[in-house]
């Protein structure tokens, strides 16, 4: 096995770990308590997952380098590989019973995203993307869906934390495509929908202020499949998250047509 292997290995293992934890513990009593903002949640389920993953990461390779949502791992300018993690992507929708979240695991290699790793434990759906290699659900290779106009498409979305006080958000973006398209979802999170765009469950999903860890894993599954990502202009997608699109490229041009002419990210 060669590093990239192996990396994955571990990966895939510790993102089925975290994900049986989730399993074990939703819809049971936990604490959850609010971060930055009263919309901003993070359980004990959260740390427990996050501590998992991150321990296992010490324990077989050291030396890389991890940034991790709750704040445990050792980020690092000076290591060739970085995990970026979230360890319960969903924590809203985790802490409601509502059964969307996931567990995402992103890999950095000499600073490029080189495999993502992202698991569905309620669906028991493990979605991995590797570069040059493809993306993948349960083995099955994914593409990208063939959705030719903006009116025919299924589209997805969210809403930044700061919602609730800040002017600069997306929803004239979400008013504008609901208008021009066939419907538009709200999920609750971007590593699911990135891969529903990915596996062509959804033709294109677009956000504003998200994190590193919400699109590490996200990102390289849409490219893998064939998809395209952008910011809302149509240039690089910016590996902050701060702004964000994601679609199956051919209606790609349509949706920063109608992005671009509003909100502007903070």
């Amino acid at each position: 096995m060669n590093e990239l292997d192996g990396v994955l290995d571990l990966a895939v293992r510790l993102a089925r770990a975290a994900g049986k934890l989730q399993r074990d513990r939703y819809e049971t009593r936990f604490e959850v308590r609010a971060k930055t903002t009263p919309i901003n949640l993070v359980t004990e389920v959260d740390h427990a997952c996050e501590k998992l993953v991150v321990e296992g990461i010490a324990a077989e390779r050291p030396d890389d380098a991890v940034l991790a949502e709750e704040g445990s791992g050792r980020d690092r300018d000076d290591a060739a590989w970085r995990w970026v993690i979230d360890p319960l992507d969903g924590t809203t929708n985790y802490a409601h019973g509502y059964p969307r979240f996931c567990v995402s695991i992103g890999v950095e290699h000499e600073s490029e995203r080189t495999l993502g790793v992202v698991y569905d434990p309620l669906l028991d759906e493990l979605y991995t993307a590797v570069r040059g290699r493809g993306a993948w659900l349960n083995g099955r290779r994914l593409r990208v869906s063939t959705t030719a106009s903006l009116g025919e498409a299924l589209l997805a979305t969210g809403f930044a934390y700061d919602v609730r006080r800040s002017a600069v958000d997306n929803l004239d973006h979400f008013a504008a495509l609901v208008k021009r398209s066939r419907a538009v979802r709200r999920d609750g999170s971007a590593a699911l929908d990135l891969c529903y765009v990915a596996a062509g469950r959804f033709d294109g999903f677009w956000e504003l202020k998200l994190h590193p860890w919400d699109v590490a894993a996200g990102l390289l599954m849409v490219e893998e499949a064939q998809g395209r990502t952008s910011d809302l202009h149509g240039g690089p997608a910016p590996r902050s998250g701060r702004e964000l699109l994601a679609s199956n490229g051919v209606i790609h041009d349509a949706l920063v047509d109608v992005l671009s002419h509003r909100g502007e990210p903070a």
